[in-house]
């Protein structure tokens, strides 16, 4: 039996307990906002100790936290050394968004229903808390001579950005591994995505008695016009295109809108809150100006309306960086033995805090647990699920992957 084969054959044999693992995950619930994560890290660190995996556990300051819009937030890394030589880190996040309505599952119960393993945070990311533990427990029990080192990281700052997650064990300089694997999906290895600008717009205008509506000056009513160019901005994006397979073009949604203290009164605040998705070809400075410009422009349009900007987040897009080739290539060729179908490489529309170990010269790409589609997974919507197999044959891939890496030349 060849080493792919006995990783194959160990992942087989602990596969009812990764699915447990990942069910006692799930049961943690992460949601954020409002973002109170640090006992979903306890949780995580007590169940890796189980397996003789200790977690070092890296608290953000409280007032950092909160001043940043969360209440709690501990972040992992799990460090495995074998030898001089590469270190690969593997990182998967566990904030997740809230449940919302309509689940015919518990959001939080881990049901395994028909194959598939239901809840927030089973397709993305906790499910990569699962596979990457497990493809690193798998490749231990190969007691092979390894070259090099494995880091877990496990973060909880994705949904505002990864500045608190990777972005703070970064700039604390507590890791710098040479190569990175985040969570992803199982039937492409990603290499670029689209950053994300997030503004919110707050409209100023006079409130005044409906009666008398002349006396006031109707915020709302500026908000609409502000609100009809930046959608007339959002058509002509289509124009614009990618030249990243995976990728399209750039695209504008606004979110949130809230504002008026009642429906007898001319209302004289309404904020607003927009995300403009870049693509890798963007310059996010630029886009960022132009945005900022098409507001102040259609405000004059509204005598007495005046307009407060407030950036959000701005997350630069992810660009392939020399060096990520080996991991390409292993992903893809594993991929196929495993699942019987080429992996191709290729962008994502979305936006990931694997930016940050980019921005920091980490060559990196985005694969792991997941269906073919973010529309397949429901993530980020009712009933987000995993299909087992999925979860099952990702594990192996990964195992495969860090196997190639590591072992030391023959």
């Amino acid at each position: 039996m060849s080493s792919d084969e006995k990783l194959d054959a160990w992942v087989n044999a602990h596969f009812d307990e990764e699915v447990r693992f990942l069910q006692e995950l799930i049961r943690v619930p992460t949601p954020t906002p409002p973002g109170d994560n640090a006992p979903h890290a306890e949780r995580t660190a007590e169940l890796l100790h189980t397996f003789g995996f200790e977690a070092e556990k890296h608290p953000v300051p409280a007032a950092e936290v909160q001043a940043y819009g969360l209440q709690s937030l501990t972040n992992l890394i799990v460090r495995r050394k074998y030898g001089p030589g590469l270190t690969i880190a593997l990182n998967a996040h566990g904030d997740v968004v809230p449940p919302g309505d309509g689940w015919t599952q518990d959001p939080y119960g881990g049901a395994i229903v028909d194959g598939h393993i239901y809840g927030r945070a089973s397709a993305v990311s906790k499910s990569d808390f699962a596979s990457f533990t497990f493809a690193v427990r798998a490749l231990e029990s190969l007691g092979i001579r390894l070259h090099g080192s494995v880091e877990l990281h496990f973060t909880y700052d994705e949904e505002f950005g990864g500045e608190m997650g990777p972005g703070w064990l970064l700039r604390h300089k507590l890791t710098k591994p040479d190569l990175l694997i985040a969570a992803g999906f199982s039937y492409e290895v990603v290499t670029a995505h689209n950053g994300c600008l997030q503004m919110e717009v707050t409209v100023h205008g006079k409130m005044a008695h409906a009666a008398i509506p002349e006396s006031g000056v109707d915020a709302l009513q500026g908000a609409v016009q502000i609100l009809n160019a930046l959608y007339a901005q959002n058509t002509l994006y289509k124009n614009v295109s990618s030249q990243v397979a995976g990728i399209s073009h750039p695209y504008l949604n606004v979110g949130r809108i809230e504002g008026g203290t009642n429906t007898n009164v001319v209302p004289g605040k309404v904020m607003f809150k927009l995300d403009r998705r870049m693509i890798p070809e963007e310059n996010p400075t630029e886009v960022e100006a132009t945005i900022r410009q098409v507001i102040a422009d259609a405000a004059k349009a509204c005598p007495g309306i005046s307009v407060d900007i407030k950036r959000l987040l701005l997350a630069r897009s992810m660009r392939p960086l020399p060096g990520n080739q080996p991991l390409v290539n292993a992903i893809q060729k594993h991929g196929l033995a495993v699942f019987g179908q080429p992996i191709p490489a290729m962008g994502t529309p979305l936006y990931t805090d694997v930016r940050l170990y980019a921005e920091a010269g980490i060559p990196g790409v985005i694969y792991g647990a997941g269906p073919r589609t973010v529309l397949e997974s429901n993530a980020k919507r009712a009933d987000e699920r995993l299909a087992l197999e999925d979860l099952r044959r990702a594990t192996q891939v990964i195992a495969r992957t860090l196997r190639e890496l590591l072992a030391p030349a023959s």
